[in-house]
């Protein structure tokens, strides 16, 4: 997954009003208590990144 595909897909999800609000401010203990902004600038593969997100969110099994 790249980068472009996470983005895509947190906007889907959440709206893309609120997903870069989102990504910058909730914290995941799934990604070392890092934000997802954190996590892919630390060098998480946005795929990892995804997973944790999609957990969270308690998304539908389509958007996994």
């Amino acid at each position: 997954m790249r980068h472009t595909e996470f983005w895509t897909r947190l906007d889907d999800a959440i709206g893309r009003a609120r997903s870069r609000s989102w990504a910058e401010l909730f914290v995941l203990s799934e990604l070392g208590n890092r934000t997802t902004v954190e996590a892919l600038d630390a060098g998480v593969a946005p795929k990892q990144v995804w997973a944790a997100v999609w957990r969270a969110l308690e998304l539908l099994d389509t958007q996994r």
